[in-house]
């Protein structure tokens, strides 16, 4: 199976940080937010990437691409340790990239992998998005998948001040935690929303979806709108997903992924949690 990664949104919601830098390479503590991503897909089984891209994401191809000067200079200096995360970043995976030329929405994007994805299911995971799991997210989608055949969306519960900026799931208890998807609206005012599930950026996709994004006309924003082909396919299914989802759509959002990440490893936590006391003191 391939993944595809879209990355092509202009991540107006962060300017000035993204006036020269992609939303997706934005640090989350130590690595940029799409080297997650990508580390999902890599230990969900997944080794062949395609990025959808637009203007301006240059460098989340130079990101994966070997560094050879800055290899060089590590491995002159004895600097191990640096050389050899460096080096695994470049040899994750096969990593291929598109543009998509004209910002269009998710679904035209998704639209632009068709000849990379083939006649093949695929997963789709949104590349300003990250999750913290013991099982990934997306391994967790493809188990749902090969039980039930059909494209598989991964959902959560949401507060009511975040409904109507997701897509919402309208769907069937099946069993614990599997919906059976009877209709996805988008981003719907609050009093409308048929549920609290919103979808969270992660999808296993059956291929007849292309030809369904041909099928629909523009949606809400007057953008393709994937779930509006999502919602021509027969057979979805949705589960809520065990573990931690990071929407890196905004500047808190994003900083508190920063601090709950760093809390996840050993030896700088302490320190934070200790800085962290003084700050709730001092305030």
């Amino acid at each position: 199976m391939k993944a595809v990664i879209p990355a092509a949104g202009l991540g107006t919601r962060f300017l000035p940080a993204t006036k020269a830098q992609p939303k997706e390479m934005l640090p989350v503590f130590n690595k940029p937010t799409i080297q997650y991503v990508v580390e999902e897909v890599v230990n969900s089984g997944i080794d062949d990437i395609l990025i959808i891209t637009g203007k301006g994401k240059r460098t989340i191809e130079d990101h994966f691409d070997k560094s050879f000067e800055l290899e060089y200079r590590l491995e002159k200096k004895g600097k191990t340790e640096y050389l050899k995360e460096v080096q695994s970043i470049s040899n994750m995976a096969d990593i291929c990239y598109v543009r998509q030329k004209k910002q269009n929405g998710l679904g035209d994007a998704i639209s632009c992998a068709e000849k990379h994805v083939g006649d093949e299911p695929f997963a789709v995971l949104l590349g300003d998005t990250i999750t913290y799991s013991k099982t990934p997210c997306t391994k967790q989608l493809l188990d749902v998948y090969e039980k039930y055949g059909g494209s598989t969306i991964a959902i959560e519960r949401l507060p009511q001040e975040k409904i109507e900026r997701y897509g919402i799931v309208d769907g069937t208890l099946m069993e614990d935690n599997i919906y059976k998807v009877d209709n996805l609206v988008e981003k719907p005012k609050l009093e409308d929303a048929p549920s609290n599930l919103g979808i969270t950026g992660r999808y296993i996709l059956t291929p007849d979806i292309f030809d369904k994004l041909k099928e629909i006309d523009a949606g809400v924003g007057g953008e393709i709108q994937l779930t509006d082909a999502i919602n021509e396919q027969d057979n979805v299914y949705a589960t809520t997903f065990e573990g931690t989802i990071y929407d890196i759509g905004n500047t808190m959002e994003w900083l508190k992924s920063s601090i709950d990440m760093a809390l996840t490893y050993d030896d700088v936590r302490p320190e934070i949690i200790e800085h962290m006391k003084n700050k709730i003191n001092e305030y």
